[in-house]
């Protein structure tokens, strides 16, 4: 029997990532040595999502992984993103770990952009989700019995009273024409808070709604005891 791959999962909390880790998981070839996650050190708050760190830090231990915070500033560059990512992955390179997993769908420019950033360091990518029709994964995610509430919304690509909703078949329903099912063109943030990937349910409560830079709408997630999670 082979020994597992060992890689490094860059994990943002949302549908997606969740998704690659499940079909990761399923296809049983990889460790997860640990979750890489870009917080925004201004807000503690998982970057692009809004989500409280506090809430990243239950999903980790909830999956019962590793998780390893990779801290930038509020509207941080691209060199500076870079250089504390780079940072990171040659520490795991200098453990022995070659491959590092994204949940991207089909943003070619994206992709390339990682793989000539890991060729810097050595490193390849993995992405399990890769290609995948965007409706069917939605569909698969709501279907498998994972649960994720909408966190972030662009108000120039959706109305912003779809954040807070819960991500699931009426959602899904409601969309308008030329909005991607997964928000692979940045419609859209989620945060994940069960499913079958999941030792326990992330409970919360949704907190205020605000809108940033007359242009993104967040709601946000208070960490909560409630044994009603995600319903508060």
């Amino acid at each position: 029997m082979s020994t597992p791959e060992k890689v490094v999962f860059t994990w943002s909390g949302g549908k997606d990532s969740a998704m690659s880790l499940y079909q990761l998981e399923m296809a049983d070839g990889c460790e997860v040595v640990a979750l890489l996650t870009t917080v925004t050190e201004d807000y503690d708050r998982i970057s692009m999502h809004g989500v409280r760190s506090a809430l990243l830090e239950q999903q980790a231990r909830s999956l019962r992984l590793p998780l390893d915070q990779v801290r930038i500033t509020s509207g941080a560059s691209n060199e500076e993103y870079e250089a504390r990512m780079e940072e990171r992955l040659r520490h795991y390179r200098s453990m022995g770990v070659r491959s590092v997993v994204f949940g991207d769908i089909f943003l070619e420019d994206l992709r390339r952009y990682r793989e000539q950033n890991l060729a810097k360091v050595g490193m390849k990518g993995l992405f399990p989700i890769w290609k995948q029709d965007t409706g069917e994964l939605a569909r698969a995610f709501v279907d498998l019995g994972f649960r994720a509430v909408i966190t972030c919304v662009d108000t120039q690509a959706l109305d912003r009273r779809f954040a807070g909703r819960e991500f699931d078949g009426r959602f899904l329903a409601d969309l308008p024409h030329g909005v991607d099912p997964c928000g692979e063109n940045g419609e859209f943030h989620s945060f994940v808070y069960d499913g079958p990937v999941f030792r326990e349910t992330i409970r919360f409560k949704k907190g205020e709604t605000v809108l940033r830079d007359d242009r993104f709408c967040f709601c946000d997630l208070v960490p909560a005891p409630s044994k009603e999670a995600g319903r508060e």
